[in-house]
């Protein structure tokens, strides 16, 4: 059986892609937990990771580029330390995800592909954890090198 050749996301391909929010916040954060289960939170970070393998990433730059393309909010760097990177995921995306009543929202997938892309950027084993500030409209990450 042939082997079929995945190419890998770049900008250009993103920009080709015609999007809505509302769809994606449906699928993603109302029907995707229920087919997953009590697994959601581990397989939606293994599919962020996954995601960040078959995306052009070379830089830092990069990945807050990705991040504004996929519709995930503004992504910035707030603090480097030697083995720790924190980001800030901010935006009226985010907000709106917050502020709504009709699903519990996480960033499991996002922290698993930020945690994925640094270690393509870095080249070393990177973990990342997410913490949501609900009164602020944001989602810092921890990206840790282990």
């Amino acid at each position: 059986m042939k082997e079929k050749k995945t190419t890998k996301i770049d900008q250009n391909h993103l920009q080709s892609l015609v999007h809505t929010g509302a769809g994606y916040d449906l699928l993603r954060y109302y029907t995707l937990p229920d087919l997953l289960g009590k697994e959601a939170p581990f397989i939606l970070y293994c599919m962020g990771k996954n995601l960040a393998r078959k995306t052009e990433i070379s830089s830092q730059e990069d990945i807050l580029e990705f991040f504004q393309h996929f519709g995930w909010g503004k992504l910035s760097i707030i603090q480097e330390k030697k083995h720790e990177t924190i980001f800030e995921l901010s935006g009226h995306v985010i907000e709106k995800r917050l502020q709504n009543p009709l699903f519990e929202v996480d960033y499991r997938m996002e922290a698993g592909f930020l945690a994925e892309s640094m270690k393509i950027v870095k080249d070393v084993e990177c973990e990342c954890m997410e913490e949501l500030h609900k009164k602020k409209y944001t989602v810092t990450f921890s990206v840790i090198q282990t």
